[in-house]
């Protein structure tokens, strides 16, 4: 499997998706795949990201042209909670994806939202030093809250993943991550939902036979664009 800094690399395909599409690759999926260990009783958990971007928004940007070579840069916690709080790095390599993931404590995302890297210079993993970087150098500050209901299916032959990512909203100019009651949007006006898969090097035959009936295009939708589109940019 192809690495970058020694970070595998894997393949990603995204897809825009009708719910009642949706229940039907479910159905289909449930026999062959196991849900995801992390999710509760009722196979979902929640994620909300709040995702940083550059003073001249490179992220945005480079997004909307097609940039093959980019980074986004969040902090993320699960179900509302500040138990488990990760500082993530994805990376986009033209057709294939990489992510660095490292648990932080709860006061230390409290400073990098409010502006203070100081707290990652004492940090050994490479993930904060490049955080510190970009923060110092390039102004690296909070973006938007991105919000969403994950779905997981998980299968071990190559390490596919396959998630159905629901009702996806934003928390428009907040960044109050840790606020459960914070007013956040929808940002879809029509019911869809968001499919994406992920595998290493190939997606195993009898897989690719039962999303064949998914009829989607394959698409380059983009969470964080979805959510920064709501901040009046003119894109």
């Amino acid at each position: 499997m192809p690495t970058i800094r020694n970070i595998p690399l894997r393949h990603e395909l995204k897809y825009l998706i009708a719910p009642a599409e949706l229940a039907a690759l479910r159905n289909v999926l449930r026999p062959a795949m196991n849900a995801d260990p992390n999710a509760g009783d009722r196979g979902e958990y929640h994620i909300r990201s709040l995702y940083f971007d550059t003073y001249d928004d490179s992220a945005l940007e480079e997004k909307i042209a097609g940039v093959g070579l980019r980074k986004k840069y969040r902090i993320r916690i699960y179900n509302f909670s500040d138990r488990v709080i990760r500082l993530e790095c994805k990376s986009k390599y033209g057709d294939l994806i990489s992510k660095q993931s490292v648990g932080i404590p709860r006061d230390l995302a409290e400073q990098l939202i409010a502006g203070d890297p100081e707290g990652l210079q004492r940090m050994r993993h490479p993930l904060f030093h490049d955080v510190f970087r970009e923060m110092r150098t390039r102004l690296l500050r909070p973006a938007v809250i991105v919000d969403y209901v994950r779905e997981a299916y998980i299968h071990p032959a190559q390490e596919v993943r396959i998630t159905f990512d629901k009702q996806l909203r934003t928390g428009l100019f907040s960044h109050d991550l840790f606020n459960r009651s914070l007013p956040t949007y929808p940002v879809f006006d029509d019911p869809v939902e968001i499919l994406e898969v992920k595998y290493d090097e190939f997606l195993p035959g009898y897989l690719q036979s039962l999303l064949s009936s998914v009829t989607a295009q394959r698409s380059a939708v983009s969470k964080y664009v979805h959510c920064r589109r709501y901040e009046n940019k003119e894109f």
